[in-house]
């Protein structure tokens, strides 16, 4: 009975990880939805430094700017597109033991030449940075570092 109180707190963990929640992703009125409070969350268009990242830049066509994000997405482990437009993508990353789920969204602006980004966990207050690296790894190979 003693090793069930160092248990529970994981067993919760575990059962919110696995919960289909939402992180208010989304795309409304050319722009994605704005980050929570929380550090959790990072987006190209945040105001604050804690959560800005900067947005993908393209030269080429916006189309085939996705379509190499689509291809970095499912080569990515946990990696999995759940939705796709002409000029957006949404992708589920979900994390190895507990299976948290994340959102990445991708909201092409063509006129512009870029692409604006926004990263949050579903579940939690902190993901002790794992957004931010997610995005600029997935930016280095956007940019073929």
């Amino acid at each position: 009975m003693k090793h069930f109180w160092y248990l529970l707190p994981l067993l919760g963990m575990f059962f919110l990880g696995c919960a289909s929640g939402s992180s208010g992703s989304g795309a409304a009125g050319g722009r994605l939805a704005a980050c929570p409070n929380s550090p959790n969350c990072v987006s190209s268009e945040a105001a604050d430094a804690r959560h800005k990242v900067e947005p993908f830049r393209f030269n080429k066509d916006a189309k085939e700017a996705l379509d190499r994000l689509a291809e970095i997405i499912s080569g990515m482990k946990g990696g999995k597109i759940v939705e796709r437009r002409d000029d957006y993508i949404h992708a589920v990353f979900s994390s190895g033991v507990f299976k948290f789920k994340d959102d990445v969204e991708f909201l092409a602006d063509p006129e512009k030449g870029i692409i604006h980004v926004r990263s949050a966990a579903r579940m939690g207050y902190s993901d002790f940075g794992v957004n931010r690296k997610r995005v600029e790894k997935m930016r280095n190979m956007f940019e073929g570092r």
